[in-house]
């Protein structure tokens, strides 16, 4: 490899991740963390906990990278495999290291118990040479030792998420040691957008990129609530050279604001929740809503944040007719002429639902999730949302609109919440909301 252009290899380990019965998060969490350490992640292998299967794949995964990492088959049970195959890739012996037997038997007391069991004591096994990180979450340690290739390394970390994430830091200044002027540290900035489908979003973007966007790559990840562009630029470590990285993101950020206008939204947590939360905090509004076909999920969504008690006074989850009509106050004519799924009693629900919880704000939801249900004027998928805020008048300020929703019961109902989210959010910015073309993920 040649100099600056470290590339990192990840394994991961365990036969549930084959099995489908455990999504293997490990290996997409590493794959971000090391690249913004400036370590992209060249290739990724996932093994069943055999011994011959995982010193194969680390020895591939050494053929094409100076740094690879493995994740699982380091607990204390004879199933945890990684440990011997390790030895067995490496050519090396597995020793019981004295200092990390001291390590856990410290540990052990620190939990009130006095006596390391067979199975704990085989969690000081390790490779030698190498050294041994303290997992601060947890018992088995992370290890580190020289790779079969020159200047190669080979570092084993647990396959419990929480327990890797927390030795990642110990990691992070390992590579920053040792590949020192080597690295291509990554900056990245990622934008939430919503309404837009991917297929309509990226034309416009790729566009706008093509332009204005040289030296910074541009992701797509889109999902049922929406699509995040993932701007990435890289540097070579110098503060000009970030500097300069930086402005590349700036330049694009600026350059896409028109295109995204109306869709993007600020939010840490990526949920536009967080966002219409903090327009109503600043005014001091508090929203309540009805949902029918949705079932509660922007309640859900919104109580699940800590501090929602600041902005949300309730919500009523009104299936039946009769819900609707006796705590809703929608008029038995309209649900008589226009049925459930309308116009009329989608507004009549936000207005209701405001008005009965002393709400400034209110979300209104009704609609045809499926799988049964629909009709030929109203087919599955359909579902028609409204929005109330304050007005200057006497009367509220009320927006509905009717959205076709793609795919099964479930996408239906959660394109459907991030859809009423994004009209109120459209209201409480002021900026024009065209339900035809709002519609939430990809169609």
């Amino acid at each position: 490899m040649t100099v600056g252009s470290v590339r990192a290899a990840v394994v991961t380990v365990g036969e549930e991740l084959l099995s489908g019965a455990t999504v293997d998060a490990n290996a997409a969490w590493l794959g971000r963390a090391l690249g913004a350490l400036g370590v992209p992640v060249e290739r990724s292998w996932t093994v069943g906990d055999r011994d011959d299967a995982i010193a194969e794949s680390v020895l591939a995964a050494a053929r094409v990278a100076e740094l690879v990492i493995v994740t699982g088959g380091l607990g204390p049970t004879e199933d945890d495999r990684t440990r011997p195959a390790l030895a067995r890739a490496l050519g090396a012996e597995l020793d019981e290291d004295p200092a990390l037997v001291r390590h856990l038997e410290g540990r052990l007391r620190a939990s009130g118990r006095s006596a390391l069991s067979d199975g704990l004591r085989r969690l000081a096994l390790r490779p030698t040479p190498g050294r041994w990180l303290a997992n601060p979450a947890g018992a088995a340690p992370g290890l580190v030792f020289e790779g079969p290739r020159e200047g190669g390394w080979v570092i084993a970390l647990p396959g419990v998420p929480r327990e890797m994430r927390g030795l990642f830091p110990a990691v992070a200044d390992f590579v920053r040691e040792t590949f020192d002027g080597r690295l291509t540290p990554v900056l990245q900035r990622t934008l939430h957008t919503t309404g837009l489908p991917e297929s309509e979003l990226a034309p416009r973007v790729d566009a706008v990129a093509a332009e204005v966007g040289e030296g910074v790559e541009v992701a797509f990840l889109p999902d049922l609530t929406g699509v995040d562009l993932r701007l990435t630029t890289r540097h070579d470590g110098t503060a000009a050279a970030r500097a300069a990285a930086e402005e590349r993101l700036d330049r694009l950020d600026h350059a896409l604001r028109p295109i995204l206008a109306g869709h993007r939204f600020e939010a840490s947590s990526g949920d536009l929740v967080e966002t219409v939360a903090a327009l109503l905090e600043a005014r001091g509004w508090w929203l309540a809503t009805a949902e029918s076909c949705t079932g509660g999920l922007v309640a859900q969504r919104w109580t699940a944040r800590a501090g929602s008690s600041s902005t949300f006074r309730g919500a009523v989850v009104a299936y039946h007719n009769d819900v609707k009509e006796r705590l809703l106050d929608v008029p038995r004519a309209v649900l008589e002429a226009q049925g459930a799924v309308s116009e009329p009693v989608a507004r009549a629900m936000a207005e209701g639902v405001a008005r009965r919880l002393d709400a400034q704000c209110g979300i209104g939801i009704t609609g045809v999730a499926g799988p049964g249900g629909g009709s030929e004027e109203k087919p599955v998928g359909t579902v028609w949302i409204a929005a109330t805020v304050p007005s200057n008048g006497a009367a509220p300020c009320t927006r509905a609109g009717r959205f076709q929703f793609g795919g099964d019961r479930e996408s239906v109902r959660v394109r459907a919440a991030q859809a009423a989210l994004h009209l109120l959010h459209g209201m409480l910015e002021g900026g024009p909301f065209e339900p035809s073309s709002a519609r939430a993920g990809r169609e």
